[in-house]
């Protein structure tokens, strides 16, 4: 019996790789860069199942070539809004993602932005590279405390819940949130966190504001000029959510005209293509979209990948399933 063919978009941990060749007719991307539309389509055409990672746009073009062959979609990331997930249900094709595993480890980015951005720590270190430290000063890259302030979490899902317990119980901070349905009052009580009826109260009462939220047209430019100008002067943005929920130019005017104190970014609009105005700020830290880049996590994503294929061609229900 045939094996089923799979196309993984990118390279994958080396043993999640070698579980897959065990099972699959496994076709790698040896150039380990994304692949071109038109790639996209053939992989589409000559696959059982397509495994892009988040950054691939998977659009109803691809998804509708004329002699496609995948059945599955097995998204390598727990968002999916690269997939054009209504072309994906008109055309049949199951898709699912990767909930779950990356969870702590992207809160601890998150966490990790919120620290630099309140203590400079990009700033500092450009410093010091850069050969301009002259030694401690008592007014040298003054920022702000981190235990006890308010932080604001919009979206409640569990990045958001997990940075929340880090921060209650690690840095003493008073937990705010807005999410459009209540979450388990048990989790909320656990970090003695309180709902905000809006956006925009939670913006002018937070110290620091972290994204977690699905991107797509619903939350597209969320955070635009407006809602950036109710935050406090002191505040910080923090985005590991999706690129596109924050208006860059925006953002950039606020870190120029000092709006806002600071901003960290593990994700960008229009990404990988950052806009060069924030080349030029100090106060921004910059990561290169690495939420989830542990080894564990991106072994234990691959293997919720594998997972799901594996159901579905045994006829069974993946867990994960979105469409």
């Amino acid at each position: 019996m045939n094996k089923p063919k799979v196309i993984l978009t990118r390279r994958w941990p080396v043993e999640v790789e070698a579980r897959l060749k065990s099972v699959y007719d496994v076709q790698v991307n040896p150039s380990d860069t994304p692949m071109t539309a038109e790639a996209l389509k053939q992989a589409m055409q000559t696959a059982d199942a397509l495994l892009p990672t988040v950054t691939d746009p998977i659009t109803a073009d691809i998804i509708g070539v004329t002699g496609r062959r995948v059945r599955i979609i097995g998204n390598f990331g727990v968002g999916y809004n690269n997939i054009d997930t209504h072309a994906a249900k008109e055309h049949g094709v199951v898709v699912t993602n990767t909930p779950d595993v990356l969870t702590d480890c992207t809160a601890d980015v998150a966490m990790l932005l919120l620290l630099m951005s309140a203590r400079r720590a990009a700033e500092g270190e450009r410093m010091i590279l850069n050969g301009h430290w002259q030694g401690w000063g008592p007014t040298q890259l003054l920022g702000q405390k981190v235990t006890s302030k308010t932080l604001g979490l919009i979206g409640f899902g569990r990045i958001a819940q997990a940075m929340a317990r880090k921060a209650h119980h690690g840095f003493g901070m008073n937990i705010l949130f807005y999410a459009p349905s209540a979450p388990d009052p048990g989790i909320v009580d656990s970090v003695r966190a309180v709902r905000c009826a809006s956006i925009e109260a939670l913006l002018a009462a937070a110290h620091f504001v972290s994204l977690h939220c699905p991107g797509g047209a619903a939350t597209r430019h969320l955070i635009n000029a407006p809602r950036l100008k109710l935050m406090r002067p002191d505040a910080h943005l923090i985005n590991t959510a999706r690129g596109d929920v924050v208006d860059s130019q925006a953002l950039i005017k606020a870190l120029k005209e000092h709006w806002i104190a600071g901003a960290g970014l593990d994700v960008f609009e229009g990404e990988p293509h950052l806009d060069p105005e924030f080349l030029n700020l100090n106060n921004v830290t910059l990561l290169p979209h690495i939420g989830s880049a542990s080894e564990e996590t991106r072994v234990a994503m691959g293997n919720r990948v594998l997972d799901n294929i594996s159901a579905f061609f045994a006829g069974q229900e993946p867990k994960d399933r979105v469409v």
